[in-house]
């Protein structure tokens, strides 16, 4: 029976733990990435009131009128507003909607600065200015705040994936100290009601995430569906106090599909006939511009040889063009296989 495991975290966040009570933490989320890619993760530390402050920010902005919210879109870049329809998912592996239509949700980007850090020499393409909507006033700082939380779970999950896998402490460092962080907050915008459907909508299309994990809020409704090794769609939502985890590509990537970097969509979340409004905010860990993807020690063999060597922005960047501008990446034939494999 397909399940999401639930893994409480705080281990890696008490400073008096020590290896042996963490141990247990490492070998769950070791086997979790094995076989599902995907967990509910708990005791992660994050308020309710910075929560609260998440779902407020995202009623206020996304309560704006459509001629507002366009105000704040960046054609071709990952920040600010993407209105309904404006990206495909699935076309970041090259992979055509079956259903020849664009995605139906709308969202708002925000991630990592240039001016963030002492490194003035950073690309501009992988650490743009943010957008902040002035017609929201209380998005910035609530955004912010959940920003820096989900930030700070994102270090403590890799810390405790350098664990299981069973290399040094500090291994992922020199990559990571200038991530590309990203956080694109969702709202899917059929109108709440009754509905009868003429043909398949998609609310996001079947994709893998880019980076090396991603962090989840989701509301605790129907829309999430995640694919299983035997190629069947299972509904997931997050438990209570949980936030969803799952693995991105440069992870796959980077332990040859050891870790799975599983397939996901959101359809529209439809409970007896009738839509209900769905709403999440990932925030996606991608690592280094210039970090290199390359098979970890242990991971290849002569049957089963490690994928090209690829940086992280080559990542991004390729699969990026293709969710926006339609571009298929060269490189991303292993992932598409499986989204293939569900269409």
């Amino acid at each position: 029976m397909f399940t999401v495991p639930t893994i409480d975290i705080s281990p890696y966040l008490d400073p008096s733990s020590t290896p042996a009570d963490r141990a247990p933490v490492a070998r769950a989320l070791d086997e979790a990435c094995s076989t599902v890619g995907f967990i509910q993760v708990v005791g992660h530390g994050v308020d309710d009131t910075t929560i609260d402050g998440l779902k407020t920010a995202l009623d206020e902005f996304y309560a704006l009128p459509l001629d507002v919210k366009k105000r704040y879109t960046r054609p071709g870049e990952n920040r600010g507003y993407s209105p309904p329809k404006s990206e495909s998912l699935s076309m970041s592996l090259g992979v055509a909607a079956a259903n020849q239509m664009n995605d139906f949700y709308e969202a708002f980007t925000v991630g990592s600065e240039r001016s963030w850090f002492a490194d003035s020499g950073l690309p501009e393409s992988s650490y743009a200015s943010n957008t902040w909507p002035d017609a929201a006033p209380g998005f910035r700082p609530a955004v912010e705040a959940w920003f820096d939380a989900v930030r700070s779970v994102s270090r403590v999950l890799l810390t405790a994936c350098t664990d299981a896998l069973g290399l040094p402490a500090g291994y992922f460092d020199d990559m990571t100290d200038h991530s590309i962080d990203a956080l694109k907050m969702n709202n899917y915008t059929l109108p709440e009601g009754e509905i009868e459907l003429a043909g398949e909508l998609t609310g996001m299309g079947a994709h893998t995430d880019f980076g090396i994990l991603t962090v989840l809020w989701a509301d605790q409704v129907p829309g999430l569906q995640v694919l299983d090794v035997d190629g069947v769609w299972h509904d997931v939502q997050p438990a209570d106090g949980a936030l969803l985890v799952n693995l991105g590509d440069a992870m796959a990537r980077w332990t040859n599909d050891r870790w799975r970097s599983t397939v996901h969509r959101v359809d529209p979340p439809v409970v007896d006939g009738r839509i209900i409004r769905r709403r999440s905010a990932a925030f996606f860990f991608d690592g280094n511009h210039d970090a290199l993807i390359e098979t970890l020690p242990g991971c290849a063999s002569a049957e089963r040889p490690g994928y090209p060597p690829i940086t992280v922005a080559e990542n991004i960047d390729a699969k990026l063009a293709g969710m926006k501008a339609g571009v298929a990446p060269e490189f991303a034939e292993r992932e598409a296989q499986r989204v293939k494999a569900a269409l």
